[in-house]
This record gives structure tokens, C-alpha cells and sequence, in this order.
């Protein structure tokens, strides 16, 4: 039996990123299809079967003039957009070597896709051309610096723009381009990117002084691994691919004829204008206001990135300023919706070169989400999105991160006991007595309208809002937090109210002076009768290491001093709270972190004296700094055995055998519990499910939660942060945790 890899039907998942990819409308499939299967022949063959092929092979390209305007020039089919790229670009560059001086330039659209300016700088480099490459800046909302063009394009050997921009979907003014780069050098080879523009904008190449265009398939509902480049009449070429001479020499290889079928049929459908597939650019002005309605109707104070009225209509790029990128993506994953965070090809970046470009702001270029959808979108299908979006506002109510309008949350999302907020390295802890008394330790500014959301909505009586120093690395949010909540009383500089002991409920948080790492340096610990049940150490730890001393007050004497001070008061279970986490561990008790700090074992041991310590401790903080980037301490990668891969069906088989208690272990946030229940994948008892995210994972030592005989079997959205965590639950001594293979999107 065939293998069918993923089964989901199109009424299970809502797809809303269509600038990355598209998938193929069952008319270009079935096309290809037969192409397959039934016109199958080469090209180049001279029997019926070749010649028909051939036949097919030219009727696409002249579909292809129509379709983009090209009554001259080439059309060259390609395997997508990268190669044109590479194609144009190695073409110009050849053809001017002999131009290029010290002085000349190579221009790119500081917000092009990154395949342009590597590409630039690669073949600038293998060709020896030595030009300089300029990053052409745009404005705020994202418009090319048309004076920086005309100082800078008549030394140009080449000058790179795209018309409609994948991130953003601003578009270019191609008149005013060409005019400026036209009256400033009337030779330079321009190449713009027309990829996202397709189906989108009326394209009439043959009317202008491009040189070449790049298209790809899969960015409008053709399959992946066909595309093709326009190229002007007279325009420098040469054969980026050398080989059997096909398409009249200038790419050789047998070309992809199924492919090409597919944008043969694709080219069809966009110039019949009967057809209905293809919306008209009103329809699709109409759907995004839609999605902008359910956006706002859902998450409130929302910040668009580029202004809607300079961007083509299929493309939002947004931030919801009180949720992380990732959240929203979580959220969003859980409930079936596919988005990204910017653009697909820049996924594992932590900000958008983008939207940098265009001068946003941090919180933007750090958190921006990307919804796109085709033109060929239907009107069933965005009423779905919307509704999708709109069904996860009481989620978001429900766990505090948006303001609600219930007087209370149907369900406690911060719960008792230890919670760790998060924004990149840095932690907020917060931690919550039986009674609802609080205490917030080492608040994070971008962090601050979430927790004061949550302290409102879970009717939080705050005690206290600490530092544990006056952090280096970023502002303090302390008084900020402080004044939203009403906080009065007198404090002394790090937030610390009049008496000894904060009381907690059962608890009682007390503070101990821990220079070192500054010489205001604290630490809080909090207390269940004569046991120190959690140490928030601020950044005379970092999880698996130690503090910098590296900062003009810091003092590698005093944070020795301060090792021992701590190290008789902690119990080999007593949780670990520090300011930063740069190596995700999320939750770690003393005898852990003793185990995975070498140094500390040594100190610990009193098999060093102070001068030793200072020594050593300031290789590492140079060495471990400089590797990992982080500002306030080193960790050390925590050694580990590889966590043991299930697939569903083992997954399945583990939970019905009753020769161990095996337990099924939700690391996703509860906002993702309450979208998607894996309930409904898995046949497992209540008493078999665990739903403690990494965020409570801290709480799960604290509250002696997990049991180190019992089977874990960790999941979350991809096994990324499930693997994370079992690296973490290993270095805390439980050998029998598992990763579902791949999360819950291979399920």
C-alpha cells in the first residue's frame, strides 16, 4: 500500500501563508498530472512525442509574454526565482568585468530578499570584481531612497529592486525607478524581483528598461521547482547552466516539461478573466479587511508594519504588542492557522532585517507576524480564517493575555506557586502564595502589559516587585510595573518593602546580600519553615554557570564570598531562579546546578583559593561570553544522553501497556491546550495526561510534581521544545522521558 504521509483535509487547516508558498490548484495539478503520465516526451527529441512536448514547451513561453508583457526578449525557463537570480546576476557581473574599478557598485533594495544581495556578494567576490556592495535604504514605509540612487547608480555596475516585497507586500513606484535610474546612468543592468508581484499587478515588461525579471511557480499555485526569467532584448547574457544545449543554449538540461505544463495552465487562468479563480483586486482589498476585523476583533492592540495603502492587498504584516511572534505563531498552529514569523526563507532569525530597514522599532522587528493568501483565495475560505481567529479570543481571555471581559478567567493560567515569564534570555519569575499573595522578581519591560494583565485578571495581591540588581543588559521595568499596579508603599532601591520577610501565605520570602556579579547584588529566598524552597539568585547564577564579573562594580572576591553565604543555606532540592536563562533550561535545583558547573564544584569543594577562582573565573567569563553572546554570565551546555525518538504508534503503544506508569506530558503553553486538545489524538486517561509547560516547569520541582519512576513521553507543536525540556528533566536525573518524533505536526 502507497505510503500516504499527511492526511489533513483542506477543512482541518486554515493556510495563510501564501508568500512563502502556495499549494497547487487541482487544475495546474491535474495538468501536471497528465504531462506526467501522458505528454511526456523531451523537448529535444525530433519523434511525434518529442515534437509535441516541444510544442507544449513554446506554447507556455508565449502564454508567458502575454501574461507579464514581453512582446520582446527571452523568456527562459528556470527551476524558480533563486536561479533567474543567479542567472541575471552572473550575466551582468561577466559582462562588465572589464568596467569594474575600485570605485564601482554593485545597489540592492536594502529590504530585498536575501537571495539577491548574497548573491551579489558571492559572485562579486568569485569573479575577483572587487566592487562595493550598497544596501540602497528605504523609508518608513518601506519606499527605496530615490536620492541615494542618483548619487550612487551612475558608478553601478548593476542596481537590484523588487516590485512587490515578500514581508510586507509594500510595492515599488517601477516608473519613478526607472526614471531616476535612467536619467542618472542609462546602461546599468537593472534586474527586478517580480516573484510576489505575479497575479497581483499588472506587469507590461516590454514598456520599460528592465533587464530581468525572475518568477517562480510555487508563489502563485504551481508546483515547487519551476519558474522562469525574463530577459530584455539586448540585455548581457550568459549560460548559467552549460551542458546538452537546450533551451537554444542559453540553460542546458532536459527541461522540467510537467512543470512548465503546470504554468501553461496557470498563465491560462490569468488571462481569462471569465475564469473566476483569479479575484479582482477589489475582492481581494475586501478579504483583507476582513482578516484585519477578526485581527482586531481578537487580539485588540495590534501595530500593522507597513502602511495597508502601500502594500498589495493579500499581504498583512502585524504584531500584537502585548504577545511575542512565537506565541502568536503557537496559538495560531494550535488552532490550525498557518502563518509565519516574517518571511519564511528568515524564519530562524531572531528580528527582521526588513522592517529593521524600514526603522521599525524592536518590538516590531522582533515579533512580526506574516499573513498572506493568494489570489486565488475564495471567499469560504477567508470566512473560515476569520472565524478561526476570532474563536480564539475567549482562549486568550481565559489565560490572561488579553484584557477580558469576565470578571474572572474560567481557569487559574498562573496558578499556584512558581511561574517564569520570559522575553529572549531574560526571566521574570513570578510566584503565587495560597492566598493570592504575589511577589514579581526581576520584571522585563517588554514583559510589563502581560503581567499587569494577569496580576488584574487573576486578582493578584502583589507584595512586592523586585530586582535582584540593577541589571546591565536592559531597563528597569521595576518602577514602570510598579505604578501600574498601584504599587505606594515606601521601598528601598531594588523594591524591597520595610521588614525582614515578605509572607507569602505558607511562605515567607527573606533577602540575603549576594554581591559579585554587582556590588547591589541580592538574593531572595523564599521559605517553607526552615527550608529554603526556591533561590531567586538574579545573576549570581545563570543556569549551568555563574555570573559575569566582567562589569565595572562586579567582584570576583565578593561573588566567592557570596558562593559560600548561599551554598549553606540551600537544600540539594531547593529551585533555582536566575535572571537569565540563555541555554533554555527553564528549571534547575542546586544539586544540578552544582553538577553542571564545574568551577562551582571546585569552589564548593575548597579545592581553590580566591586568587585561583578570580583567575579561572575570568577565562570563562571571556571564552563562554564570546561563544554564546550572552552579557551576564556563561553556561555550560548541559551534557546529556539523546532523548529516545517515539512515533505516534509507539507513542499510542507505551500508553496502553501497563507494565509502567507512562504518562503523556503537554509541554505547550495552556493558550495552546485550550486551541488544541491532543486529547483528541491520543486515546489516553485523564490521570495519563500532564499539562505543565515550560514556563510552570520550575513549579513541577518546586511542588515535587513529577516522579523519577514514571515514563514521560514529552510533547509539544514540532519536538523542539520537548526535546529542549527532556535535556533539561536528564540533567535532573529522570532517565525515562521520551520525545514524540517531531510534535505534534507529524501526528
Amino acid at each position: 500500500m502507497t505510503q500516504r504521509f499527511f492526511t489533513q483535509t483542506s477543512q482541518d487547516l486554515v493556510y495563510l501563508d501564501a508568500n512563502a508558498t502556495t499549494p497547487v490548484l487541482p487544475r495546474i495539478a491535474d495538468v501536471v498530472s497528465h504531462t506526467m503520465q501522458v505528454c511526456f516526451g523531451n523537448p529535444s527529441s525530433s519523434h511525434i512525442t518529442g515534437v509535441q512536448a516541444k510544442f507544449l514547451l513554446e506554447q507556455t513561453r508565449a502564454k508567458a509574454r502575454q501574461v507579464i508583457g514581453a512582446e520582446q526578449g527571452d523568456i527562459l525557463f528556470t527551476s524558480g526565482a533563486t536561479e533567474g537570480i543567479q542567472t541575471a546576476v552572473v550575466s551582468t557581473l561577466l559582462a562588465n568585468r572589464h568596467k569594474a574599478t575600485e570605485h564601482s557598485v554593485l545597489l540592492y533594495g536594502a529590504t530585498e530578499h536575501k537571495a539577491v544581495p548574497n548573491t551579489l556578494k558571492h559572485w562579486n567576490q568569485v569573479l575577483g570584481l572587487g566592487a562595493k556592495i550598497l544596501a540602497i535604504p528605504v523609508d518608513e514605509a518601506g519606499l527605496l531612497d530615490l536620492d541615494f540612487i542618483a548619487q550612487h547608480v551612475g558608478k553601478a555596475l548593476m542596481i537590484c529592486t523588487m516590485a512587490v516585497n515578500n514581508e510586507t507586500g509594500v510595492y515599488q513606484d517601477l516608473a519613478k525607478l526607472e526614471q531616476v535610474i535612467r536619467a542618472n546612468n542609462d546602461h546599468v543592468s537593472w534586474m527586478v524581483d517580480c516573484v510576489q508581484a505575479l497575479g497581483k499587478q499588472d506587469l507590461a515588461l516590454s514598456e520599460t528598461s528592465i533587464d530581468y525579471a525572475p518568477f517562480s511557480g510555487h508563489k502563485l499555485y504551481a508546483p515547487k521547482g519551476i519558474g522562469f526569467l525574463y530577459i530584455r532584448e539586448n540585455s548581457p547574457y550568459t549560460p548559467f547552466i552549460a551542458g546538452g544545449g537546450q533551451e537554444s543554449g542559453m540553460r542546458s538540461g532536459t527541461e522540467n516539461l510537467p512543470g512548465i505544463a503546470g504554468l501553461y495552465e496557470l498563465f491560462d487562468m490569468l488571462l481569462d478573466k471569465s475564469q473566476g479563480v483569479f479575484k479582482p483586486v477589489a475582492t481581494l482589498h475586501l478579504y483583507r479587511q476582513q482578516l484585519i476585523h477578526a485581527l482586531e476583533q481578537t487580539f485588540g492592540d495590534i501595530s500593522f508594519n507597513a502602511p495597508l495603502e502601500g502594500t498589495v492587498p493579500t499581504t498583512l504584516n502585524f504584531c500584537v504588542n502585548s504577545l511575542t511572534s512565537k506565541e502568536v505563531m503557537d496559538l495560531f498552529d494550535a488552532a490550525g492557522i498557518r502563518v509565519s514569523g516574517g518571511s519564511a526563507c528568515s524564519s530562524g532569525a531572531s528580528r527582521s532585517f526588513v522592517l529593521d530597514a524600514m526603522n521599525a522599532n524592536d518590538w516590531q522587528s522582533e515579533n512580526a507576524i506574516r499573513m498572506s493568501f493568494g489570489p486565488a483565495a475564495t471567499e469560504q475560505e477567508i470566512a473560515l480564517a476569520c472565524e478561526r481567529i476570532c474563536a480564539l479570543k475567549p482562549v486568550l481571555a481565559n489565560n490572561c493575555l488579553i484584557v477580558s471581559d469576565a470578571t474572572q478567567p474560567e481557569h487559574e493560567v498562573c496558578a499556584l506557586g512558581l511561574t517564569q515569564l520570559r522575553h529572549q534570555g531574560s526571566c521574570c519569575w513570578l510566584y503565587v502564595g495560597i492566598n493570592n499573595e504575589a511577589v514579581i522578581i526581576d520584571p522585563v519591560v517588554e514583559l510589563v502589559p502581560r503581567i499587569a494583565r494577569l496580576v488584574t485578571q487573576q486578582q493578584l495581591h502583589v507584595k512586592a516587585v523586585l530586582e535582584t540588581h540593577k541589571h546591565q543588559d536592559k531597563d528597569s521595568a521595576r518602577t514602570l510595573l510598579s505604578e501600574r499596579l498601584g504599587l505606594a508603599q515606601e521601598q528601598d532601591p531594588l523594591g524591597w518593602p520595610e521588614g525582614d520577610a515578605i509572607s507569602l501565605g505558607e511562605q515567607r520570602l527573606t533577602r540575603v546580600s549576594t554581591p559579585g556579579h554587582s556590588a547591589d547584588s541580592h538574593s531572595y529566598l523564599l521559605y517553607q519553615g526552615d527550608k529554603v524552597t526556591a533561590c531567586f539568585c538574579g545573576d549570581l547564577y545563570i543556569f549551568s554557570g555563574l555570573g559575569s564579573t566582567q562589569f565595572a562594580d562586579a567582584d570576583t572576591e565578593q561573588m566567592l564570598d557570596s558562593i559560600h553565604t548561599l551554598a549553606t543555606k540551600l537544600a540539594a532540592d531547593t529551585v533555582l531562579c536566575p535572571a537569565h536563562d540563555y541555554e533554555q533550561c527553564f528549571a534547575l535545583s542546586w544539586q544540578a546546578q552544582v553538577q553542571a558547573t564545574p568551577l562551582l564544584q571546585q569552589v564548593l569543594q575548597e579545592q581553590i583559593n580566591k586568587a585561583q577562582f578570580a583567575e579561572q573565573k575570568c577565562v570563562l567569563d571571556q571564552q563562554l561570553s564570546t561563544e554564546s553572546g550572552a552579557l551576564c554570565g556563561f553556561s555550560h551546555k548541559p551534557k546529556h544522553a539523546n532523548a529516545q525518538q517515539l512515533s505516534s504508534a509507539e507513542v499510542q503503544q507505551m500508553l496502553a501497556s501497563e507494565e509502567f506508569e507512562t504518562v503523556l506530558w503537554d509541554v505547550r503553553e495552556p493558550y495552546e491546550h485550550g486551541a488544541k486538545d491532543i486529547r483528541s489524538l491520543f486515546s489516553v486517561h485523564d490521570d495519563q495526561l500532564l499539562n505543565v509547560p515550560l514556563s510552570r516547569m520550575a513549579n513541577a520541582l518546586f511542588a515535587h510534581q513529577l516522579k523519577p519512576d514514571t515514563r514521560y513521553i514529552l510533547v509539544c507543536r514540532t519536538g523542539n521544545r520537548s526535546g529542549q525540556a527532556i535535556k533539561n528533566l536528564q540533567s535532573l536525573g529522570y532517565n525515562h522521558v521520551y520525545n514524540l518524533q517531531g510534535g505534534l505536526a507529524l501526528v
